[in-house]
């Protein structure tokens, strides 16, 4: 199981354009809620977070304090190899880009 993360084009012309897809593990769901972002990337519209630019502070309070602290978050690394640190800290800096480089896109998220 896994999370596909998409950004998309509110503005698009025909159907909806992404402009952002990243994939990953739920493995690393205990990671990303010890850095306090879990909800941002598993489960935006709970917190009525639809715009990609509503999420960028908490994803770089997260992935700074990730990348202060690695091994406290390699804890978390998944037993079987399948999500770890070194496989999120790359996942949420380049979401973090994505957000950054279009703020106006829609989060599209699927489980």
């Amino acid at each position: 199981m896994s999370l596909d993360f998409t950004l998309v084009d509110p503005t698009a012309t025909y159907d909806s354009e992404d402009l952002f897809w990243k994939n990953i593990t739920h493995n690393l769901g205990k990671m990303a809620q010890k850095a306090g972002i879990y909800e941002m990337l598993w489960r935006p519209e709970e917190l009525g977070v639809t715009k990609a630019k509503e999420i960028i502070e908490s994803l770089e309070i997260g992935l700074n304090d990730m990348i202060k602290r690695p091994e406290y978050y390699k804890q978390f690394d998944s037993p079987n190899g399948w999500g770890t640190y070194s496989h999120f800290v790359p996942f949420v800096s380049d979401v973090l880009n994505a957000c950054k480089e279009y703020p106006e896109a829609i989060i599209e998220i699927s489980r």
